[in-house]
């Protein structure tokens, strides 16, 4: 008999809307409200300001043949521009893939093709990366937020160049229709397109806005998670916007630039990951400003430790708390709320959502405080994953229950701990790194006969990726040469940081590498 849990929040209303007619449904409140300011440069938007330019390009996009259904990709970092992007992509009837701005121009191109993007939208610095995906990949047009580098082929044009027509009101859209397509990496294959409606990713907002309670008068939150990533788009770019706050964006995370603008900006809430807690926590430079505006730091992407938690809320003056989720879940299942932690807690279950404990190996229903794969029901949960009724089926049974593939247990007071996982996923500074990606990569060298990849504990990262490597007779491979060979084919987060060579791969009857075999070694 299934054993299930639910929130002690009760329900909540879901409202039969897009997702940009609910992130600016009280723009009449927030109209002259600072909405987003670029941290490096100072330039801001107020929420009226930047509702005139999502609807100026929306219609600009309609005009370009952005309809139900078109895939608009994003790649660029975090500035105020992304939101625009993202929105006149929605609110024009299109579907956003967003794409890590650190891809190279193979990784780039698959998710492309995968996606079935007609456009692209990047900024300078990745224009030549961005082109080349492009050609190989069908996109015909690529818009660049700022200016076009010179000397640019034709199919570059800038983004400001959509902002000159009629004006466009969001369209009318089924709640069940598509609006965000990000990329997320299973336990084998390639990166696979989260198919995420406009009910999933407005039922989260809607969630998050009973869980976590926000003074709507004064919020000021630190964007630097990225956009491209879900935690950044929903839980700080989307969620934040819909509250009225003022997003601070930065293009990535330097800590003085980000204790600075704290300072400046008068910071209430940092969004972080474990990295840039143990950053918070321990590095010396943190004395050096004035914090005292921090209510809260809210880790999420990865586990946090209940020590570092502990240590980070004692330097800062703030409870350090932390949350969970899946890309698949538009991300939020669990959260501790902001005055209701316990350390090394996930926290409660969000509203509307429920959730169980399972026996992998007997499919049985575990009792409180017994260890097992937490699964997952609720609105927020994805439609499925693009193209892949297979990969679909064997992440949500028929019963809709989503399998995250992490071990943990409920406690009796109903807080969750999650303590490991089912899933080989190597988490590096909050990214998802697939070992069968880089194995696949791996073999691809003339010089590896075999290989197996794991994630390692580091203090920095969380996880890096280490590759155990076994070499073809008579040939030489050095370490330097493998990584570099690696580094020329994905993202910085992806590349390889320890490699040891071996005799053999341990591995089942059926073949499967026993991973666990090469951790406990």
């Amino acid at each position: 008999m299934p054993i299930v849990h639910r929130s002690p929040l009760g329900d909540v209303e879901i409202p039969a809307t897009s997702i940009t007619a609910h992130v600016f449904e009280r723009l009449d409140r927030f109209r002259d409200r600072v909405a987003l300011i670029d941290g490096p440069s100072g330039r801001s938007y107020t929420y009226g300001a930047l509702h005139d330019a999502v609807t100026a390009a929306a219609g600009g996009l309609r005009a370009a043949g952005v309809g139900p259904g078109t895939v608009v990709a994003i790649m660029a970092p975090n500035v105020p521009e992304y939101a625009i992007a993202f929105h006149a992509t929605v609110a024009a009837g299109g579907v956003v893939t967003s794409v890590n701005p650190t891809y190279g121009a193979e990784e780039t191109a698959f998710q492309l093709r995968d996606a079935g993007a007609e456009l692209l939208v990047t900024v300078g610095m990745f224009c030549d990366t961005a082109v080349a995906a492009a050609t190989e990949s069908g996109v015909r047009t690529v818009y660049v937020l700022g200016d076009v580098p010179d000397g640019a082929p034709d199919l570059v044009v800038p983004f400001g160049s959509l902002l000159g027509g009629e004006p466009l009101a969001p369209v009318a859209v089924d709640p069940s229709d598509l609006a965000a397509l990000p990329y997320s990496s299973g336990t084998t294959g390639l990166p696979k397109g989260v198919m995420l409606t406009h009910a999933n990713l407005v039922a989260n907002l809607v969630q998050l806005e009973r869980h976590l309670d926000m003074d709507t008068s004064d919020e000021v939150l630190m964007a630097v998670l990225p956009f491209f990533h879900i935690y950044g788009m929903q839980v700080i770019m989307n969620d934040g916007l819909r509250r009225g706050a003022t997003l601070v964006t930065m293009p990535r995370f330097d800590l003085p630039q980000f204790l600075e603008l704290i300072q400046k900006h008068r910071a209430t809430r940092l969004f972080v990951v474990p990295p840039m807690v143990l950053a918070l926590a321990k590095q010396p430079i943190v004395d050096d400003y004035d914090l005292s505006s921090v209510r809260t730091l809210f880790s999420g992407a990865a586990p946090l430790g209940s020590e570092l938690a502990e240590e980070a809320r004692a330097r800062i003056g703030a409870p350090t708390i932390q949350g969970y989720g899946m890309t698949e879940m538009s991300p939020v299942s669990h959260a501790s709320r902001f005055d209701d932690d316990r350390p090394g807690s996930i926290g409660i279950l969000v509203p509307s959502a429920e959730a169980r404990v399972v026996d992998p190996e007997t499919g049985e229903d575990l009792p409180v405080g017994a260890d097992g794969e937490i699964w997952c029901r609720g609105p927020m949960v994805m439609r499925g994953y693009l193209n892949r009724p297979d990969a679909t089926a064997e992440t949500i049974d028929a019963d809709g229950w989503l399998h995250t593939g992490d071990i943990g247990h409920i406690d009796a007071d109903g807080f969750w701990y999650v303590v490991d996982r089912l899933k080989e996923l190597i988490k590096y500074k909050g990214f998802q790194v697939p070992p069968a990606e880089l194995e696949a990569l791996l073999l691809t060298h003339p010089a590896v006969a075999d290989c197996a990849v794991i994630g390692v504990p580091d203090e920095e990262a969380g996880e890096i990726p280490k590759a155990f490597v076994v070499t073809k007779p008579g040939q030489e491979l050095t370490v330097e040469a493998l990584q570099e060979f690696v580094a020329g084919h994905v993202a910085s987060y992806k590349q390889i940081r320890i490699v040891e060579f071996t005799d053999a791969i341990p591995k089942s009857p059926s073949g499967k590498i026993l991973r666990r075999m090469l951790r406990d070694a």
